[in-house]
């Protein structure tokens, strides 16, 4: 028996809300697929939220004269206005809640009491003046790997681990002029080693599947002992550690506890009854984990996440698919909140037509590369290559609307069979691009522009072409009366249906 599909897309911080570098990265991509999928007859559940035990939550409030508490439960619904706003339909959004916090504590609990989490002395940076133990976005340096500037815990530049008291220079970010010296902490830790030679065969049979920088971190990762990994960290924000006062688990060993409760909330809210937390996740589910994440979260859910898999129960077979991005920019640099280099997702979308947006980020998708984006290109581009050639097809289409059904003909019944084709190898997780399926968008507008086709056949094939395109074209594909893919290019006939115009945003 053949199981839901399970698309994650991992959930970001809870300090702001979201920008177009977080929607054109693993957001877009999820949707797209998930609407892709289940136009296909399969079923799909997609889950995100926002994660509220990170220490950045506690160092923005800071920094914005607020308390993180304030702060989570803002960005809990801007991040979820600013999802809706372009179209992203998730179907379970996790946030602060009791019942997942509980979840994380049985499973660290169960971890601990079984014996595959020990009590470990653990060196941290320390802050003497105000008594703090400097973690992740306490504290920042040089990362040992790649020798770029880095906070503790994961280096986003080259993806790999970076203990706090392994980075170079460090200096703590409240504070970077105070002095600060190393403490030891007795924390929880899990002895990744011994998980390292079932990581890396999984990773052997799968590396086709993986996109170039995921592999190339994998591999680096696993080709070298593995260090213990923190289970917990002598924090107060976060989740109580059980059975050790004064500690909080660690916000990087929470991934595979929220996946699965992730997974039983988009379950639940998709009309569902799952009987736990885990249930979608066990071997006799049949159920297909999908990851789509950004390449700096590749530690957390697929090496350190993935041993804490095996760790948690053999009943669990591990996620096949990691689907990865690398950063999109903002005018050739990085979007920054603190120094107000970006466009906030809501914003754009009050200006520019939600499905324009998608097409622009479609086309710039940063999937094997840093991408960039500006206003001025998505304005031209959107244009020249979405808005005027649809109107021109759809200008075609409308004398015919009321007139059918309309004959189709076989050689436009073999062109619906091959746009479909096309479409098809985009969105297939093997060969999953978003960039991709928008090329084939351009190109297939442009023919259908310039063909010279009977009524019928012109209809025909806009209305395949529109919902192919539908995943990313969420507005426009609404008019379609139905939006599966099963059957639609063996139609001996059409029902022509009127077709709406798109807006351009170039003056």
């Amino acid at each position: 028996m053949t199981g839901p599909i399970i698309v994650i897309s991992p959930a970001p911080t809870a300090n702001g809300d979201l920008h177009l570098g977080h929607i054109a990265g693993p957001f877009l991509a999820a949707d797209v697929y998930a609407r892709y999928a289940r136009a296909t007859g399969r079923t799909v559940l997609f889950g995100t939220g926002v994660q509220d035990t990170s220490t950045f939550v506690v160092t923005t409030a800071r920094r914005l004269g607020t308390t993180p508490e304030a702060l989570v439960r803002r960005s809990a619904k801007e991040v979820e206005a600013t999802l809706g706003a372009l179209g992203i339909g998730v179907d379970g959004f996790t946030g602060w809640e009791e019942r997942f916090t509980s979840f994380v504590t049985r499973v660290v609990e169960r971890l601990r009491d079984s014996g595959r989490l020990q009590l470990r002395d653990m060196k941290f940076p320390y802050a003497p003046r105000t008594g703090e133990y400097l973690v992740d976005g306490h504290v920042a340096g040089i990362c040992p790997m790649c020798l770029a500037n880095s906070c503790g815990g994961l280096c986003e530049t080259c993806g790999h681990p970076v203990a706090a008291a392994e980075l170079l220079d460090p200096f703590s970010t409240r504070n970077p002029d105070e002095p600060i010296e190393f403490r030891t902490a007795q924390v929880l830790v899990l002895p990744t080693e011994e998980y390292r030679g079932r990581l890396r065969a999984h990773f052997d049979r799968i590396s086709g599947t993986l996109r170039p920088r995921a592999a190339q971190v994998i591999d680096e990762i696993l080709a070298k002992p593995l260090p213990e990994f923190p289970v917990t960290y002598p924090l107060d924000w976060g989740i109580p550690a059980p059975g050790l006062p004064g500690q909080v688990i660690n916000p990087n060993a929470e991934p595979v506890a929220w996946t699965m409760y992730c997974s039983m909330l988009a379950a639940e809210q998709a009309g569902l009854a799952p009987t736990g937390e885990d249930e979608l996740w066990r071997r006799e589910a049949g159920t297909e984990i999908v990851y789509f994440l950004g390449v700096d979260n590749v530690h957390p859910f697929a090496i350190s996440g993935l041993a804490m898999l095996l760790a948690y129960g053999s009943d669990y077979p591990l996620p096949t698919r990691f689907l990865t991005n690398e950063f999109y920019e903002l005018n050739r640099e990085k979007f920054s909140t603190s120094r107000g280099h970006l466009v906030w997702g809501r914003d754009l979308a009050e200006q520019v037509p939600r499905d324009l947006i998608r097409f622009h980020l479609a086309c710039d998708s940063p999937e094997f590369q840093r991408t960039s984006f500006n206003r001025e290109e998505l304005d031209r581009l959107t244009r020249i290559r979405l808005v005027e050639p649809w109107n021109r097809i759809a200008e075609r289409v409308e004398p015919h609307i009321g007139t059918g059904p309309l004959p189709v003909s076989g050689r436009s019944r073999t062109s619906a069979v091959r746009i479909l084709d096309r479409f098809r190898s985009a969105y297939e997780l093997s060969r999953f691009s978003l960039s991709r399926a928008a090329a084939i968008l351009t190109q297939q507008l442009e023919r259908l522009d310039r063909a010279e086709l009977t009524p019928g056949d012109l209809c025909h094939e806009a209305e395949v072409l529109l919902r192919c395109a539908a995943p990313i074209l969420i507005d426009l594909g609404a008019a379609l009366p139905e939006q599966s893919l099963v059957g639609i290019a063996v139609r001996d006939t059409v029902i022509p249906i009127s077709l709406p115009r798109l807006i351009s945003t170039e003056g």
